[in-house]
């Protein structure tokens, strides 16, 4: 089997060191969007005085992709190809299978150019139980991958689903970027039907729209992750790296750029009514949680807020994942939602 190389021009330290940089603006650098939002502000549950319902009773498990969650919260794609990565994919994956959720794992794409980094990605050794999802850049079908370099990366952490990610605007603000976008559509059918494991698309941040949601359906993916904006702005994260003046004034000027977190997910729902649906992008809390849910979504995932607690250590990352817990089971309760069926067909206010 040939070794897959880097992109012309790319060294395959350069990838690591990118990681590593993305690692650290994360942490240490305002990366929110300036002034877009969610959007998820504008709609709120009608409380409910007397719901009938006791608060142990309230049910948040449901099972996905043959596993079974016991709260419906994803681990979003962050991270791999660092010694550091390596350490906060093992915190999260432990809390992961602590607490019964869903996690995703950052792009592969490092591990599959050089074998050494896939201990990075590992985690089922820590967490045997989770719903896992290895993860490709969609762009990398135009650079040379195609089926057997996604077998690859799924067999090489045990996942039980393929992440293609959308990351357009990163790419084309980047020095380094991959922009060549055209024909990809036909190669995305090709894997989702070749690959053997469910495959899953996301943005990464700027949203999905009805028009590209409805064209990966009929491509045959098996879920759709909205990754809208209002939250971390990848643009803004590259802004942070840019290596000249020029790259970052052309990066800083998408800062806003992006379709909001809940229109994504009500344009998503719309263009493909049936299937599975993650909502994330600037999600912050079991109540934000709740409203994805109403608006028809399975998972809601994050990514910002469990880096940082993971930084910290298990005992943060722990507390974290039960206050967003807790903010959701009472969300639920005060709703008047069972379980997560019904916290499907709550209505929402939207002002």
């Amino acid at each position: 089997m040939a070794k897959v190389t880097a992109s012309p021009g790319e060294a395959q330290p350069d990838i690591e060191q990118r990681k590593a940089d993305h690692i650290r603006i994360n942490l240490e650098e305002d990366v929110q969007f300036p002034r877009l939002t969610t959007g998820l502000e504008r709609y709120r549950f009608i409380h409910q005085a007397l719901p009938e319902l006791n608060l142990e009773d309230i049910d948040t498990s449901q099972e996905l992709f043959g596993r079974v969650l016991r709260v419906p919260l994803l681990i979003s794609s962050m991270t791999g190809g660092t010694e550091q990565a390596r350490q906060i994919n093992r915190t999260l994956a432990a809390a992961a299978q602590q607490h019964g959720m869903a996690m995703g794992l950052g792009s592969q794409r490092a591990a599959l150019e050089n074998p050494d980094l896939a201990p990075t990605f590992q985690v089922r050794d820590v967490a045997p139980d989770i719903l896992l999802f290895a993860n490709l850049g969609a762009v990398q079908l135009n650079y040379g991958y195609g089926v057997d370099e996604c077998r690859r990366a799924v067999e090489m952490v045990g996942a039980d689903a393929l992440v293609l990610h959308l990351n357009v605007l990163q790419e084309a603000v980047q020095p380094e970027g991959d922009t060549r976008w055209a024909g990809l559509l036909d190669k995305i059918e090709q894997i989702c039907h070749d690959c053997g494991v469910p495959v899953i698309v996301k943005e990464v941040g700027w949203g999905l729209s009805e028009q590209a949601a409805r064209q990966l359906a009929d491509a045959g993916v098996a879920a759709l992750d909205v990754a809208g904006a209002g939250g971390t702005s990848w643009s803004e994260v590259e802004y942070h790296r840019a290596p000249t003046a020029f790259h970052a004034r052309v990066a800083r000027a998408f800062a806003d750029w992006g379709i909001p977190t809940a229109e994504s997910l009500n344009m998503v729902r719309r263009a493909a009514p049936d299937l599975p649906v993650f909502a994330s992008g600037g999600l912050r809390d079991g109540i934000d949680i709740a409203k994805c849910i109403a608006l028809g979504a399975c998972l809601g995932g994050m990514a910002g807020p469990y880096l940082r607690a993971a930084v910290q250590g298990e005992d943060a990352l722990d507390e974290t994942i039960r206050v967003i817990t807790t903010q959701l089971r009472i969300a639920m309760l005060a709703s008047g939602a069972r379980d997560l069926a019904a916290l499907q067909k709550t209505p929402l206010h939207y002002q």
